[in-house]
C-alpha cells in the first residue's frame, strides 16, 4: 500500500502511519542535538540559527498547529511565540533572542509532542480541510524533516573535531549515454492527489514543453573541477552580470568547503570524490558551468517531466520509479550516508525516460523563478509559499541526500537565493534540440 492508498484507507491506519512518522523525524532532530551545551547554543553561521534554536522551534510549529488549532487545547507556552517566530527574527540575530535552555527545549518539545498524540487519538481526521488525511499532521512532519536539513547543514558549516559519521554509499556506474533525449508535448505537472502535497505544488495542470536533452546524472565533482582547471571561475563570459558580481564579492574559486583537491564534510578532511555530484554550489555558479559547458539549466517544468513522464502510458508518476513509496534502492535519502553517493548507485530509481538520481542527493538547482501555479490557492497559511514567489528566489528540485522522503516528492518544490551554497544544491544541465 502507498503512502497516498494508506492515508485514504482507514482511521486507525493513517493514525498510525501519522504516529510513525513523528516519531522519526523526532528521532533524526533528536539525534542532532544530543550534542554538548555549548554547540547547541553557540551560532554557527549568520546564515544559520543556534541548533537549539531550530528544535524548540519544532515544538512551537508543532504546538501552533497541533496542540492549538486542531486539537483546540490550552497553549503550552504563549510567552515564547514571538521568540520562535521565524519571520520575527532574522537568522543572524536569534542568539540575541532569550531562547529556551537546551535542557528547558527538551522538555517543551516533549510536553507538546505528548499533548500532540492525544489530539492525534481524539480528532477525526475529516470534514475539515485542515485535517483531511492528517494534512496538518502531515505538515508538521515535513516541517521538522526540514528543520533536520537545515540543523545538518548548521553541523556542516560548524568548525571542530567531527561529531557525526556515516558509512561509505554504495558504488556508482558511469551513464551509458551522457544525455537523455526528451520529445516534449505535454504532460500534467504539479499534484491534486498526493494528501500531504503543499499549496505551491497544487493544483495539477497541463504544461506544454518543447523538445530537449537532459543530462542522464548530475554533474559530478570532476566535471566540474574541469570548469574550474580551465578557468571558468575567472572569465566573465560564462556568467550573468548578477553572477559576475557576485563571484567577484564574495571571491568565489571552487564550491564551498573545496580546498586544494580536498573538501570538508562534518569535520572530516577528504579527498573529493570525482564521482559524486557536485554540492554547494549557488545558482551563479550552476548556470555559469551550464554556460561553459555549452548548455543551460532546465526550467522547473522540463525537470518534472523528466522525473514523472512515463510515455508507455502517457501518465505523471508520483516519483522516477513510479507511485511507490521511497525505499532505499530508489534514492539516497534520509542522511543515510552524510552526502551524496557516486551517480548511478541507484539504478532502480531511475525514471521512464531513463534519467537518473532525480530524487535523492543533491537538490538539483533549475533555471525558473518561483512563481505559483495557475490556479493556486494559499493553504494553511501564507508565510508558506505565498509571501516568497517572485524573481528573488530560484527553484530547486528533487531532494538531496539530507531530506526525508516524507519531505520529498517528484512535484515537490523548493526554492532559495541564487546565492545560496550552504545547503546540499548541485545541478544538472539540459540544452535545446
Amino acid at each position: 500500500m502507498t503512502a497516498i492508498e494508506e492515508l485514504r484507507h482507514s482511521p486507525e491506519q493513517l493514525r498510525a502511519r501519522i504516529a510513525a512518522e513523528l516519531e522519526r523525524a523526532r528521532s533524526r532532530s533528536r539525534q542532532l542535538t544530543d550534542i554538548e551545551h555549548d554547540e547547541l547554543v553557540r551560532q554557527h553561521s549568520p546564515l544559520m540559527s543556534p541548533l537549539v534554536w531550530d528544535y524548540a522551534h519544532i515544538g512551537s510549529q508543532e504546538e501552533l498547529w497541533l496542540v492549538r488549532d486542531v486539537g483546540g487545547r490550552d497553549p503550552v507556552r504563549p510567552d515564547i511565540d514571538e521568540i520562535y517566530d521565524a519571520f520575527r527574527t532574522k537568522r543572524a540575530d536569534r542568539p540575541s533572542l532569550p531562547m529556551l535552555s537546551p535542557e528547558n527545549a527538551r522538555r517543551y518539545v516533549q510536553e507538546v509532542r505528548d499533548k500532540v498524540l492525544d489530539v492525534l487519538e481524539s480528532t477525526t481526521l475529516e470534514g475539515r480541510r485542515l485535517v483531511e488525511a492528517g494534512f496538518a499532521f502531515g505538515m508538521i512532519v515535513q516541517h521538522e524533516q526540514q528543520h533536520v536539513e537545515t540543523m545538518l547543514a548548521t553541523h556542516q558549516l560548524r568548525v571542530g573535531a567531527p561529531l557525526l559519521d556515516a558509512p561509505k554509499p554504495p558504488r556508482g556506474s558511469a551513464p551509458e549515454i551522457p544525455e537523455i533525449y526528451v520529445p516534449g508535448g505535454m504532460f500534467l505537472m504539479g499534484t491534486d492527489l498526493d494528501p500531504w502535497a503543499l499549496d505551491n505544488e497544487r493544483p495539477a495542470h497541463a504544461v506544454g514543453v518543447e523538445p530537449f536533452w537532459i543530462d542522464t546524472d548530475p554533474v559530478t565533482n570532476a566535471q566540474y573541477a574541469a570548469f574550474i582547471d580551465a578557468g571558468g571561475y575567472d572569465d566573465e563570459r560564462w556568467w550573468t552580470p548578477e553572477g559576475w558580481a557576485h563571484r567577484t564579492t564574495a571571491g568565489l574559486k571552487a564550491p564551498q568547503f573545496w580546498d586544494n583537491g580536498h573538501r570538508t564534510r562534518f569535520g572530516h578532511v577528504e579527498p573529493i570524490p570525482p564521482d559524486q555530484p557536485v554540492q554547494h554550489v549557488c545558482w551563479y555558479e550552476a548556470d555559469a558551468y551550464a554556460r561553459w559547458a555549452g548548455k543551460r539549466l532546465p526550467t522547473e517544468a522540463e525537470w518534472e517531466m523528466a522525473a514523472r513522464y512515463d510515455p508507455e502510458t502517457g501518465r505523471s508518476l508520483r516519483y522516477p520509479w513510479g507511485d511507490d513509496d521511497p525505499q532505499p534502492e530508489h534514492a539516497n535519502l534520509g542522511g543515510t550516508y552524510l552526502g551524496p553517493a557516486p551517480v548511478g548507485a541507484f539504478p532502480q530509481g531511475t525514471s521512464p525516460l531513463g534519467v537518473r538520481g532525480l530524487i535523492g542527493d543533491v537538490w538539483e538547482w533549475t533555471s525558473s523563478d518561483f512563481t505559483p501555479y495557475p490556479g493556486f490557492a494559499m493553504f494553511p497559511y501564507p508565510e508558506y509559499s505565498e509571501v516568497f514567489f517572485g524573481p528573488d528566489y530560484k527553484i530547486l528540485r528533487g531532494g538531496s541526500w539530507a531530506a526525508d522522503p516524507t519531505a520529498v516528492r517528484a512535484t515537490f518544490r523548493n526554492w532559495d537565493y541564487p546565492i545560496r551554497r550552504q545547503i546540499f544544491a548541485g545541478f544538472r544541465c539540459a540544452r535545446d534540440v
